[in-house]
């Protein structure tokens, strides 16, 4: 298989292999990117693109606007070169091309893909890695065979417990591969497929083509782009990005705290959240602004494995709360736009929250648990409002 790595410069290379992200020069603003909107840039390479507040105001979110998130430089496949290798504990391996992939029964769903780290810059005291606001989220309709259909076609061996599967991005330097194995309940699941298409096209380059692995519900780090192998086994990789990367405490930490490696577990299905589009953002240094009018406060909620059955809002810091309207749209791993009119009584400062709960049960906390990686925020937003006469 040929590949292939775009690089720009011997300052990218060196940031590269030594392991260390490249911090754009207009960090926290918003760019145009190549193939995007204006969009918040945390790396220029490899790329890590944050959508800004506001700009998520549909369901499906247009390729333009879908944050991207990245840990090694991003490969160049050549399609007619690439095949997807099935392997381990299997009886019979394979290497199928996109065109026999693309034969096999094709599975569609819509599901929301969110990076564990989403909203790490809110965390307080602060924690290292990328500090995404609320924008490393994003939803489209993939399209692809079911998992399970190729695993079985291959002759899975009852006796394993996990797939591992990797992509044709490789690391520079120091840097580990990228391989993430996830436990073989849920590569069974039928709603866990391999995806070939984002929102009715080809996935693009950026966002994984040819085939991508969508794990529904579940952390962004377990959704592989570029997948080049899938490989039954009979227990977990023992690589960084599995092994040690993306764990969360068993138990609470005290913020500033610190979790011994034998107390964490790796994160699997994401909590229940919801944030503002509308307004975006408001700080009480910075508020949004409003007349005094009847006015619409929108945003999604989402929620994992689970649906969204109810959102509420505040307008006064959180003393009283009512119900607002959810869109039609109501799928088991997609986020569920709402919306809710407001009148506010009068001129003033006022605290704007909302909060999201699910189908079973869980709704969202006032403070997120604090964890030095900075993983799983979906505390109860609150945005500042100012209402002018």
């Amino acid at each position: 298989m040929k590949l292939s790595v775009f690089r720009s410069g011997r300052r990218q290379v060196l940031a590269s292999a030594i392991g260390l992200p490249l911090l754009a020069q207009t960090q926290g603003k918003p760019l145009v990117f190549p193939g995007k909107d204006s969009m918040l840039v945390h790396n220029d390479f490899p790329e890590d693109l944050e959508a800004p507040p506001g700009s998520l105001d549909s369901f499906l979110t247009p390729v333009e606007r879908f944050f991207v998130r990245q840990h090694l430089p991003r490969p160049r496949v050549d399609e007619g070169q690439w095949r997807l290798a099935v392997r381990g504990m299997v009886s019979r391996p394979s290497a199928l091309t996109l065109d026999e992939l693309s034969k096999l029964a094709q599975h569609k769903l819509p599901a929301t893909l969110e990076c564990a780290g989403n909203g790490r810059g809110y965390f307080h005291p602060r924690v290292p890695g990328l500090q995404w606001t609320k924008g490393a989220v994003s939803t489209a309709e993939w399209a692809g065979p079911r998992l399970a259909d190729i695993l079985e076609r291959a002759g899975l061996d009852a006796k394993a417990t996990y797939a591992s599967f990797d992509g044709a991005d490789v690391g520079a330097g120091q840097t580990p591969d990228f391989v993430r194995s996830i436990p073989m309940r849920k590569c069974l699941h039928p709603d866990t497929i391999l995806a070939l298409t984002m929102n009715g096209k080809p996935i693009p380059p950026i966002h994984g083509f040819p085939a991508r692995l969508i794990v529904p519900g579940w952390d962004g780090a377990s959704w592989v782009k570029w997948v080049t192998s899938i490989t039954a086994v009979p227990e977990a990789d023992k690589g960084f990005f599995f092994a040690t990367a993306y764990k969360y405490p068993k138990r609470p930490v005290a913020p500033g705290g610190a979790a011994k490696p034998e107390e964490m577990e790796t994160i699997e299905a994401m909590p229940v959240k919801s944030v503002f589009t509308r307004p975006g953002a408001g700080t009480p240094a910075s508020p949004a602004k409003f007349r005094l009018e009847r006015t619409t406060l929108s945003g999604l909620a989402w929620s994992g494995e689970n649906r969204i059955v109810r959102v509420e809002v505040s307008a006064d810091g959180g003393s009283r709360w009512l119900d607002a309207t959810l869109g039609k749209e109501d799928y088991r791993y997609a986020w569920r736009l709402w919306h809710h009119e407001w009148t506010p009584p009068g001129a003033g400062y006022y605290t704007l929250c909302v909060r999201a709960t699910d189908s079973a049960g869980r709704t969202q906390p006032i403070e997120a648990a604090w964890n030095p990686s900075g993983y799983l925020w979906n505390s109860i937003e609150r945005i500042g409002a100012l209402v002018e006469a």
